[in-house]
């Protein structure tokens, strides 16, 4: 630190000759390099990301080059201090924005990333320059600790972090001055002149609401929760099948927020009591259209909102970037190019099934058929189908918008959910008539789907008759490509995996480790696993009033289903997830 005149002497900002002179001296830069990079004069940008942006060879890392983590380390080393990488999922971005002024934070190019009881963390990417640290160090009253970090990352998260919290501040602000009463909740307080929900359409609140979206995008959220609480209203996203809990706002500004997407999405801004579904489409920071179907629901503190965010290129991508491939592919395709029959895809909320039958309708969606939906609500809109949305006001419901469908001569008939024994007869009828019925079920698994269908009254010898196939899918995450190690496979693990079926487990498995690219996670992005089961002429011998789930998952896997843990499994001998993940998500199944 500087606290006597020679250390202050001696700071100096990085130099990109200076550092193209040590780089060479400690082998990580070869002679041709070092003369070119050393005759640079210029240079307008911090000189690590002038190196980082030349993609120069790293003589002791043959075919590796010299990129910003890897010149981070080495300098990291040279000067004593610990590399950080700045996540913002992980950083109270509140606190951290009161540690200094956002002045003084881009005068001297620095950045709080940690405030804890013992020290506050400063990322900084000049580990040369002290002369800031007493007086900040006088202020807070606490030790720092310096850290390195991506110049880059560092000017960005200064801009975004105090426009985010100065936002914030401005938005409590202003609700002094607003005469608004604010939402009640179940412990509503008389706390007189302090309970103003600020306006919807305040300047601040707009920002916040930008910042929230697109930091969503930024981060490949697939939802955005706004909860509020007691005192603060917490915003959490949902990424690949995991929530991160990202910002505390205060419960006026939450509530506030709420209702700013609430004008977005065209809903009753003042109905306050009762669940609500909208829809809003925006575009991403890229220029991408996205589309958010937004849903309410009343608390014991105000209005929880969740926006769902469905991107369209999903919907472009072929099945086998999906993660349906090879032989479940083949009967895939088979079960629903017959040309009617009913076609089912089972699994939880937030397992895919919504993009499986989205991407199946807009293969079979050509110019010759016609195809229409019945949904609650409508998923996304998309151009080449005719979409139709459930309203219970109207006694409007699944069974009854089939019936009415069957009138609008068509070919492909998508069904959003069969869910009670009306919707299952108008689907089995809309079959017998010889039309392509594809709908959902909520069950574990393939061979539940029969039982169930039986539970709900169809007969046996209807479903024997109508049904084609079902398939069950599950997603699981797929280990980050740039991180990820081989090591010996885990026999008990493999064996409770595949139980009770004997599976020849593999040499080496992959494991997680995590990086900058995964946001230390070890995870990157989620593929399906399925579970197709085709209804040939020996299930449907075991479909009986009397069925046994086991018996016919036995004979189908005689006919070459792969069960979900199974079809996991393969993910697993490939390298592409662990034996943790998939049993995570595919259900644990009786012999």
């Amino acid at each position: 630190m500087a606290s006597n005149f020679g250390e202050q002497v001696m700071e100096h900002r990085l130099n990109l000759s200076t550092l193209a002179r040590e780089l060479f001296a400690d082998g990580r830069l070869s002679a041709e390099d070092h003369t070119r990079v050393s005759q640079s004069t210029l240079v307008k940008v911090h000189p690590l990301v002038f190196l980082a942006e030349q993609n120069l060879a790293d003589p002791a890392r043959p075919g590796r080059t010299l990129d910003m983590d890897n010149l981070l380390v080495w300098l990291g080393k040279r000067v004593g201090q610990e590399v950080y990488e700045i996540d913002p999922l992980k950083i109270n971005v509140t606190a951290v924005a009161e540690v200094m002024s956002r002045a003084f934070a881009e005068r001297h190019r620095i950045l709080a990333v940690e405030v804890n009881d013992e020290d506050v963390v400063i990322a900084s990417g000049e580990p040369h320059i002290h002369s800031w640290e007493g007086n900040l160090e006088h202020v807070l009253r606490k030790p720092i600790r310096r850290v390195l970090a991506d110049p880059r990352d560092i000017a960005r998260h200064t801009a975004e972090f105090y426009t985010m919290a100065g936002s914030v501040r401005g938005a409590r602000g202003s609700d002094r001055a607003q005469t608004g009463i604010g939402v009640t909740n179940l412990e509503q307080m008389l706390e007189l002149g302090s309970m103003k929900e600020p306006d919807a359409n305040d300047q601040h609140i707009v920002n916040i609401v930008d910042w929230l979206l697109q930091y969503a995008f930024d981060q490949r959220a697939s939802d955005i929760h706004v909860e509020p609480r007691r005192e603060v209203g917490h915003v959490r996203f949902r990424i690949d099948g995991v929530l991160h809990s990202v910002y505390e706002l205060p419960q006026q500004v939450c509530s506030a927020v709420t209702s700013r997407i609430k004008i977005l999405g065209r809903m009753d801004v003042a109905e306050k009591r009762r669940p609500q579904d909208g829809r809003l489409k925006t575009r991403t920071p890229t220029g991408n259209e996205v589309e958010l179907r937004l849903a309410t629901l009343p608390t014991a503190f105000g209005e929880k909102l969740v926006m769902r965010i469905f991107d369209p290129d999903v919907l472009q991508k072929s099945f086998g970037e999906l993660g349906l491939a090879e032989d479940d592919l083949k009967r895939w395709h088979e079960m629903t190019g017959t040309g009617n029959g009913i076609v089912l895809v089972t699994g939880p909320t937030g397992s895919g099934k919504t993009t499986t039958l989205y991407s199946t309708l807009r293969q079979l969606a050509t110019s010759e058929v016609n195809v229409c939906t019945i949904e609650d609500p409508i998923e996304m809109v998309e151009g080449a189908f005719n979409q139709m949305q459930v309203n219970h006001s109207i006694d409007l419901d699944f069974s009854s918008g089939v019936r009415a469908l069957m009138r609008q001569d068509p070919d492909i008939i998508m069904v959003g959910e069969i869910r009670d024994l009306e919707t299952a007869n108008m689907a089995v009828q809309a079959a017998l008539t010889g039309h392509l019925v594809l709908s959902t079920l909520h069950t574990n698994d393939s061979p539940s789907s029969i039982s169930r269908l039986l539970e709900l009254g169809v007969p046996a010898y209807l479903i024997k008759a109508t049904v084609r196939g079902i398939m069950s899918q599950r997603l699981v995450r797929i280990l980050c490509p740039h991180c990820k190690v081989m090591t010996a496979t885990d026999l008990d693990a493999w064996q409770q995996l595949t139980q009770p079926w004997r599976v020849e487990p593999p040499a080496e498995i992959a494991r997680p480790v995590g990086c900058r690219e995964c946001r230390n996670t070890g995870y990157t992005g989620r593929r399906g696993i399925y579970e197709v089961l085709v209804n040939s002429p020996a299930v449907q011998a075991q479909i009986t009033p009397s069925l046994e789930t086991a018996t016919l998952r036995k004979t189908a896997m005689g006919e070459g289903m792969h069960t979900l843990r199974l079809s996991g499994a393969r993910r697993v001998a490939r390298g592409e997830t662990t034996v943790e993940e998939v049993m995570r998500v595919a259900p644990v199944l009786d012999a």
